[in-house]
């Protein structure tokens, strides 16, 4: 049993992130980048081709690489706050449907394709987040374990439950 005084393992991560996120231009470029991260990359992760599987009918394309990787981070998230991990997977539901709205804007209109917006908003998020660490002058704390690659987007709702009043 932990004493009353012993962080969770979630805050103790989120302490540790913390420690490079200290500047306010840095956090808030941190504030729009790490979601534009985390929706590029589920984009580019979903575009990698998958197997049709003959069984999902009409629901082949909703089922994806992408799918294995938001179960893992799904399922990090919950052993550290099933709260967060709730709030982590709702923010995929929209993501997910900005996606497959991209997918069709594609199709229908001529835009882009789904990935090409993707890895360009992937590229300018990663340069906006390298900026953010020049201007704290700390490096990113991936750069020391990449678990903070996950740490960052629940570190930020984290901040959004605690003024919500939402216990995490």
């Amino acid at each position: 049993m932990k004493k009353p005084t012993e962080l969770r393992k979630v805050d103790q991560l989120f302490a540790k992130y913390s420690e490079s996120h200290q500047n306010p231009t840095n956090k808030a470029i941190h504030w729009f980048c790490v979601p534009l991260i985390v929706f590029s990359l589920l984009g580019l992760v979903w575009a990698i081709p998958f197997p049709q599987l003959e069984f999902l009918g009409r629901y082949n394309g909703y089922v994806n690489w992408a799918s294995f990787l938001l179960a893992f981070s799904i399922y990090y998230y919950y052993k550290l706050s099933p709260v967060l991990s709730y709030g982590m997977l709702l923010m995929v539901f929209v993501f997910s449907a900005a996606i497959v709205t991209l997918e069709k804007k594609h199709r229908l209109e001529g835009w882009p394709e789904m990935w090409q917006v993707c890895l360009v908003i992937f590229i300018l998020a990663w340069i906006g987040q390298f900026i953010g660490h020049k201007v704290e002058g700390k490096k990113p704390s991936f750069l020391d374990d990449l678990k903070f690659l996950l740490i960052g987007p629940i570190w930020l709702l984290h901040f959004l439950f605690k003024k919500a009043g939402i216990r995490y």
